[in-house]
């Protein structure tokens, strides 16, 4: 690996540009987990299970999209001054936010019904699987370009989860208080008003992702060569992936730890409007998650140190499920009792999100060590395929649920009290699951513990020093 001369150390402008991309991602990511479902339900006229479909459906067209994309990064040649990875994020700022836009327009609830699915299905394809890849995974793979050091690498995690976090609470708070209205009673999302918010934070994601591009610097270069080299194919890829316990490991991870947020993200539009009838509580449910993934940053950072990343992320969802659990039984009268409940789960969540973008560097490092090469970009858009089959299951299920239990479009017209039921356990039972699984995964499975992660720094710093 080369790196260049006389470039300014690896600081706090680092951390809080990087902080600033993910705070771009999830202004378009999180907003479509918590109201997209909602708002084509409720607004557009298309079934749940339509929808849930729909997002499954593009999950296959990821498995594409993302390794082309990791494949394209690997390939690239750093621009001088630049780096490899930045450039992408100024190239797509545009094109990723103005997708999200158009994913958001209340009018095509006029159009025929065919023509709202195929306006969703294009829409949410060239959002998700071109644009949105098309940037997230350069952003996540300049992570280890950033700095080659395990503990700033692990401040990168905890600042990216933080920008996740705070663009979770400006979205959390302000969607539900402005989007939403009291309908003869019952609390209704206006359509009109959704289009307008998205076009704000549209435009505040492509401020996000300038920030992210001028405050980072990329620092370890690697030695570039005119010699051609072979490229795996995308099937030669997978294969290879079968082989790589810590990459499988940290993939399932992934995909039930994203069907367990998302989940909770996906029903927050059905059970605090439809089950409680209290739409402004989703308000300050987001508020005490946002203190919750504060809380879990404070204390990751220490406990990581003492008794291992991998561990701590085990232990905490192990706690989360069981509270989740916990809440189903108990079934909460007042929407407060829910929302304190929900906060704990949150931090036990947070946990595993302050140190996931750190295990992927581990899983990077390992698999360095295993093959001999250095595939960042490769990896990266594996893991990133993971997680959006992570959001495929939360799409999937939620929207097929919701169909089970005989959820009727259209909020401003209630709900019978077996559906509010059956709202109530898909948004505590699924994350339940989700939960206890992510905690066996970390534990039993996934290899890279404390000791193996401490000997992997030691090889690999013994083999840069002799290159």
């Amino acid at each position: 690996m080369a790196r260049e001369k006389d470039i300014r150390p690896f600081g706090m402008r680092d951390k809080l540009g990087y902080l600033f991309g993910d705070f771009g991602n999830d202004f378009t990511f999180i907003l479509s987990a918590m109201v997209l479902m909602k708002f084509y339900t409720d607004v557009v006229g298309i079934s749940a299970g339509a929808v849930g479909t729909i997002m499954m459906l593009a999950r296959f067209v990821d498995a594409f999209t993302d390794v082309t994309m990791g494949r394209l990064c690997d390939r690239s040649r750093a621009v001088a001054g630049v780096g490899k990875f930045r450039p992408w994020i100024r190239r797509m700022c545009v094109p990723v936010a103005a997708a999200s836009f158009l994913m958001y327009q209340s009018g095509i609830s006029r159009l025929p019904y065919a023509a709202r699915v195929a306006y969703l299905l294009i829409t949410y394809i060239l959002w998700g699987s071109v644009f949105y890849t098309a940037i997230n995974i350069p952003y996540g793979s300049m992570a280890s370009a950033l700095s080659a050091e395990p503990d700033e690498r692990q401040s990168l995690s905890t600042y990216r989860s933080m920008g996740a976090s705070l663009a979770g609470a400006v979205i959390g708070v302000l969607l539900p208080v402005f989007a939403y209205e009291k309908v003869d009673g019952v609390e209704t999302l206006i359509g009109p008003r959704v289009t307008l918010i998205a076009g704000i934070f549209s435009l505040l994601a492509v401020i996000a992702y300038l920030a992210c591009y001028y405050l980072t610097t990329e620092r370890v270069i690697p030695e570039q060569t005119d010699a051609p080299q072979r490229q795996q194919s995308v099937i030669e890829m997978f294969r290879s992936a079968l082989g790589n316990r810590a990459l499988l490991s940290i993939v399932a991870a992934s995909v039930v730890m994203l069907l367990a947020q998302l989940t909770m993200q996906n029903m927050g539009g059905y059970i605090y409007p439809d089950y409680y009838n209290n739409a402004s509580a989703q308000s300050v449910s987001t508020l005490l998650m946002m203190g919750s993934m504060l809380l879990a940053a404070a204390l990751t950072r220490p406990l990581a140190a003492r008794f291992g990343k991998a561990e701590i992320a085990a232990a905490a969802n192990l706690f989360a499920g069981l509270v989740s659990a916990a809440t189903y039984i108990i079934k909460p009268g007042s929407v407060w009792v829910f929302v304190a409940l929900q906060t704990l789960g949150w931090l036990g969540l947070g946990m595993f999100s302050m140190v996931s973008w750190a295990l992927i560097t581990d899983v990077i490092d390992h698999s360095e060590l295993v093959s001999g090469a250095r595939e960042d970009g490769a990896i990266y858009a594996m893991y990133s395929f993971a997680r959006k089959l992570g959001q495929a299951a939360a799409a999937g299920t939620t929207g097929w649920l919701l169909t089970a239990i005989g959820y009727a479009s259209g909020s401003a017209i209630g709900q019978s009290p077996q559906v509010l039921r059956g709202i109530f356990a898909i948004a505590t039972l699924v994350p339940a699951l989700g939960f206890l699984l992510l905690a066996a995964v970390l534990w039993w499975w996934y290899p890279l513990h404390r000791r193996q992660v401490e000997e992997n720094v030691a090889r690999l710093k013994e083999k840069r020093e002799k290159e």
